[in-house]
């Protein structure tokens, strides 16, 4: 009994209960999950980087024979996968087309150049200095390093078109998820599903815009074409709010986490930014260029680096994220407004 003679208030037990929700419950373990996968992901892409596999050119003098090739090959831990180039010239050619990340030219001496390109992914280019500087060593020979695409001196590491990336997926995730929580995370109509999609293809223009300018002329942290950034910029960010639409009418507020999930999650550290591919370990590494993140910072180094080539397959890859949450997106809201109608035709009429 109270001092005041009235009944005696809820416990500290019904406190909670009536606090929290068992939804909220729920929400609170998705988050916490989302939390230790974060963790996982990200520590398990980057912990430990090792070259396995980089797509590499060897050219030999003439009558060198492919003994050369087979050596870098057979390397131990496999991190070259060397293959047989006919001349310097196409060497380069195939870097500068991003067909191979770096090529040995071996001369008839004891000195032999390295090419690269640092635009493509400066750690790369420091896993080639030192696995082929090593074994250069133990043949006794010498090689010097010539960057054929060097990283812009603004541009620290390359990996400003990793960050731009970043920045314009968080920003179509976030405009979805505030519209989500404004008007509602499941469109209530098709009219609403489209009025929304129009809406974000507006912001997604104008961030694009805004993005591509400040990393390019405002800051100098990135070279290439302006216009080309602004337009992959408006694709990043739209397919990624469209992404999160579908998310949302499939699941409503959770679809925002499954967005997390699938952007965030997964695609940052597989998208090679911090670590290009050939660094990654082996599911990072094949899921990356599949998701948003991967396809967005490939083509973002090549428009910046490389005059916008082998970007076909990451646009494809951008165009298809649009194209399905945009469709799933509308999908989803006919069909909530038929079961909508169904429920209210099966309701007992007063």
């Amino acid at each position: 009994m109270s001092s005041s003679g009235g009944a005696p208030g809820p416990t500290f037990a019904e406190e909670v209960k009536d606090a929290v929700r068992p939804r909220s419950a729920l929400l609170v373990l998705g988050v916490l999950a989302l939390g230790v996968l974060f963790i996982a992901s990200y520590a398990g892409a980057f912990h430990e980087p090792k070259p396995r596999d980089i797509a590499f050119g060897v050219v030999t003098p003439p009558g060198g024979g492919d003994r050369l090739v087979r050596q870098l090959d057979a390397l131990p831990g496999s991190p070259l996968d060397a293959r047989p180039l006919a001349s310097a010239e196409e060497a380069r050619q195939q870097i500068e087309d991003r067909k191979i990340y770096g090529a040995l030219v071996a001369g008839p001496g004891a000195a032999d150049r390295l090419l690269v390109a640092s635009g493509g992914g400066a750690p790369v280019t420091d896993a080639l200095e030192e696995v082929v500087g090593q074994a250069e060593a133990r043949q006794g020979r010498q090689v010097r390093t010539v960057d054929l695409v060097p990283v812009e001196r603004g541009d620290a590491r390359g990996l400003s078109s990793f960050y731009l990336i970043v920045g314009w997926c968080v920003g179509g995730y976030l405009c979805a998820a505030i519209l989500a929580v404004s008007y509602g995370a499941r469109p209530a109509n098709l009219r609403r599903a489209v009025i929304r999609l129009l809406t974000l293809a507006v912001y997604s223009v104008l961030l694009g815009l805004l993005g591509a300018v400040v990393i390019g002329p405002v800051l100098g942290a990135m070279p290439g074409s302006t216009v080309g950034l602004w337009w992959l910029g408006a694709l990043v960010v739209f397919a990624t709010g469209a992404v999160t639409f579908a998310f949302q009418g499939a699941l409503g507020v959770i679809g925002i986490g499954l967005t997390v999930l699938v952007v965030v999650i997964a695609g940052n550290p597989s998208a090679g930014g911090a670590y290009p591919y050939p660094l990654l370990p082996p599911f990072w590494r094949d899921i990356g260029p599949a998701l948003i993140p991967g396809a967005g910072t490939w083509t973002a180094r090549s428009i910046g680096y490389f005059g916008g080539r082998a970007i076909t397959g990451p646009l494809l890859v951008l165009g298809a994220w649009a194209l399905a949450g945009t469709v799933l997106t509308l999908l989803f809201s006919v069909l909530r407004l038929g079961r909508r109608m169904v429920e209210e035709s099966e309701a007992p009429q007063l």
